[in-house]
């Protein structure tokens, strides 16, 4: 099965129980087999949401981070590779983190999962 990284959108939903999280992805995010991956950029993203008071967690970005790496998700950095593609990926989405994630994706061969329809237009 191909591996998956998960946008910062459905990890947030996730964390913070918001009803717009499919069962499916739900479940998805839940289930124990290997193959789900947690970038970086998503830890960013949630730090900067809750620096400029967008984003209220209790436990911030530690948490956040904690409840993804302590069930099972692999941690993927920021690579050369995926910085490389950021420069000639078209601009379907405008997001500096989403290009990134797309681009992390498209270097490492994972599946994005999303529910931004824009991001689908990179696959």
């Amino acid at each position: 099965m191909r591996g998956r990284l998960f946008d910062t959108n459905l990890l947030l939903w996730y964390v913070l129980g918001d009803e717009r999280l499919t069962a499916d992805i739900r479940e998805d995010i839940e289930r124990s087999e290997s193959g789900k991956h947690i970038n970086i950029v998503s830890a960013w993203e949630v730090a900067i949401k809750i620096s400029i008071g967008k984003l209220k967690l209790s436990g911030g970005v530690d948490r956040f981070w904690g409840i993804f790496t302590e069930n099972g998700f692999k941690d993927i950095q920021i690579s050369i590779d995926a910085l490389k593609l950021v420069e000639t990926l078209p601009f379907h989405h405008k997001d500096p983190f989403d290009r990134l994630l797309i681009a992390t994706a498209l270097a490492h061969d994972l599946e994005l999962v999303s529910s931004d329809s824009d991001i689908a237009k990179y696959f």
